[in-house]
């Protein structure tokens, strides 16, 4: 077999996607680089004044490639420092969700599916109980309040398992809750807040592996 043949036959290697440094940087390019000085900062690998020079020079950056240097020598900075900052949730400028006051009395209610959700949910089970599923939502605030009254029935939250998740402000007498919480890692997130009190009842708030709360624009947000 002759040479060109066995060159024919080599496999190409993979060619790596890298980032454009010419982009220009946005606001977030800038906050995300400023949070791997600051935590380099304090834990000792750079002095006050490389943290104040290195500080300085992020928020004059113009570029992604700018950007680049100032941590390139930080073990948080090797990951991809020029790489673009994720899409921030967007919102829309007015009030414009459903805030339902939820009632289940010797009975059930439930709200789900594809809805515009407010910034509060009144949710009240006596002797019955209530479901609120959030993974299909819009949220159209960036804090919900749900707040819930559980006697001797129950209240049950599900959420879409990128969203941040606040318990602690539910008060048990005779019952109790078990709110699972998180902190999202997403710009922007929604918050939701638990709060209320059970009596001889259960408030339970979870998120659902694989649903997700996708960034929305605030132009589609608004239509």
């Amino acid at each position: 077999m002759d040479e060109p043949s066995l060159q024919k036959r080599t496999p190409a290697e993979p060619q790596l996607r890298v980032p454009d440094t010419s982009l220009r940087a946005s606001d977030a390019d800038r906050d995300r680089v400023a949070d791997i000085l600051r935590d380099a900062f304090a834990e000792g690998r750079l002095t006050t004044e490389e943290h104040s020079e290195r500080l300085d020079g992020v928020y004059a950056a113009k570029t992604l490639g700018e950007l680049e240097p100032f941590v390139r020598d930080l073990p948080a900075g090797r990951a991809s420092a020029a790489a673009p900052a994720r899409t921030a949730h967007a919102y829309p400028s007015g009030p414009s969700g459903e805030n339902p006051n939820l009632i289940g009395i010797l009975g059930g209610a439930e709200r789900k599916g594809r809805w515009r959700v407010g910034h509060r949910i009144n949710a009240v089970a006596v002797m019955g109980g209530i479901v609120i599923d959030l993974t299909e939502a819009t949220f159209t605030a960036p804090e919900l309040v749900i707040n819930c009254t559980a006697v001797m029935g129950g209240v049950q939250i599900t959420v879409p398992e990128n969203v941040t998740v606040r318990g602690g402000g539910v008060v048990g007498i005779m019952g109790g809750s078990d709110i699972k919480a998180h902190e999202s890692e997403e710009p922007g997130a929604p918050v939701v807040r638990v709060t209320g009190f059970a009596f001889w009842g259960g408030v339970e708030a979870k998120r659902k592996a694989g649903k997700r709360l996708k960034p929305r624009g605030s132009a589609e947000l608004d239509g």
